[in-house]
């Protein structure tokens, strides 16, 4: 895909299978995604959303492949801010290899538009999503939202 893309590789002490559910089961991701869940049958043709419990959206889109518990492809579509919504669909791809004891996660977030304001906004929330996601794996516990910098005082 031409365009904008974004990458992002993490190595985390867990099994595939453990892994996958992480990334697939609702009360799951909600534990790590800061309380948004990952809702879907996760078949291919199938829509999915991320949602908040009181039901807003987040993110839409359709499951484009499965390879349970190696690959998952998503259309992605962003829900709030209207110039994300108006670039339209993107791409996100998760990647699943064993590694050892570990499985080495790749995130693909593509755009056929460059420069995109999405994988701008993904490029800051990945790495948040993807510790949080990794600390729970390895410890039991999420990490904790961020929260912006104090505006220094100049």
């Amino acid at each position: 895909m031409n365009g904008d893309r974004f990458v992002y590789v993490t190595y985390i002490r867990a099994t595939a299978e453990q892994l996958w559910t992480a990334l697939t089961d609702p009360d799951f991701t909600a534990r790590y995604w800061f309380g948004v869940r990952l809702e879907s049958t996760w078949k291919e043709g199938a829509g999915w959303k991320m949602a908040y419990r009181d039901g807003r959206v987040t993110d839409l889109g359709e499951v484009l492949e499965v390879e349970k518990p190696h690959r998952l492809v998503l259309s992605w579509r962003h829900q709030w801010r209207e110039d994300l919504k108006a670039e339209g669909e993107v791409r996100a791809t998760f990647t699943l290899e064993p590694a050892g004891e570990m499985v080495k996660l790749t995130v693909v977030h593509e755009s056929p538009r460059a420069p995109s304001k999405v994988i701008e906004a993904v490029s800051g929330g990945w790495p948040q999503i993807l510790s949080s996601l990794k600390s729970l794996l390895e410890t039991g516990a999420a990490l904790p939202r961020p929260q912006p910098a104090p505006a220094s005082a100049a």
